[in-house]
């Protein structure tokens, strides 16, 4: 609620929907509580594989992301058509590793599962570069119109939101590969001088742009003191009234991710 609140969301926020944490807890998965959850799922096994998330590795070769489908296949029946139903059994078993963890071991497992899979895509709608094809074709060294066409194509999908810098590079790897299917041959990033930072809104304009960080941090940010960081909620007790499970932990982490200026470094495909 307080991350709608500070994008200017309405304040009366949980009075139109109705949200409590009773709902947020397990939803339609079938397992809510630690007792059964261990007993049909290896939660050592399950701990342990989320443990020690490797920032690089994980993105590729997947091991926790692995351990929390497969936990949560298990405990939602293997309904795997429903897909509502897998989501919950999800964020249960977030809740779950998120109980067994250090708070600071929780919180970084869980954002480099956020970066990958905020990052191992191009979230920008690209159009087909015709323009760019036709006047950087057949070109061997540096043109106006060539560069002017294909800074006015980035300019225009540019604006469409805010990227990390990860995502800048799988961005210009596909346009790069769009323009190769085109036919051009040339490395048009080269010859135009594009960087990185030119994939970000804020360059427009001025001398050094700015791309989201691809590792998110958590952080929230206050009108009166300004970034500040939170730490997400752990799971209640099993003493507690309620012996269910809490996504919080999960599902409410303050992924506010700051800007931050990107090195330069010209982007080649």
């Amino acid at each position: 609620m307080r991350i709608l609140v500070s994008k200017r969301a309405n304040v009366t926020i949980p009075e139109l929907c109705s949200v409590t944490s009773s709902n947020l807890t397990g939803g339609s998965c079938p397992v809510q509580d630690v007792m059964t959850f261990e007993r049909v799922v290896n939660g050592s096994k399950l701990v342990d594989a989320c443990r020690t998330v490797d920032p690089l590795k994980e993105c590729c070769r997947p091991v926790c992301q692995g351990a929390i489908m497969e936990a949560a296949l298990v405990i939602s029946g293997h309904q795997m058509m429903a897909a509502d139903t897998l989501n919950d059994c999800k964020n249960v078993v977030f809740s779950y590793i998120s109980r067994k963890l250090p708070a600071d071991k929780a919180n970084t497992a869980f954002r480099i599962l956020s970066s990958c899979k905020v990052n191992k895509a191009c979230p920008l709608d690209l159009k087909e570069p015709a323009e760019v094809v036709k006047a950087c074709g057949n070109v061997a060294a540096p043109s106006p119109s060539c560069c002017s066409s294909l800074n006015a194509y980035i300019s225009g999908i540019r604006n469409q939101m805010l990227i990390t810098n990860k995502q800048a590079i799988v961005c210009a790897t596909v346009i790069g590969s769009m323009l190769r299917k085109g036919g051009v041959m040339t490395n048009v990033y080269e010859l135009c001088d594009v960087d990185l930072k030119d994939f970000s809104v804020q360059a427009y304009g001025m001398q050094q742009g700015c791309l989201l960080r691809s590792y998110p941090a958590d952080l929230i940010f206050d009108n009166t003191t300004g970034y500040k960081m939170s730490l997400p909620a752990l799971p209640t007790s099993q003493t507690h009234k309620n012996h269910g499970f809490h996504d919080e932990a999960f599902g409410a982490l303050r992924l506010v991710i700051i800007l931050v200026p990107l090195l330069h470094g010209v982007v080649r495909h």
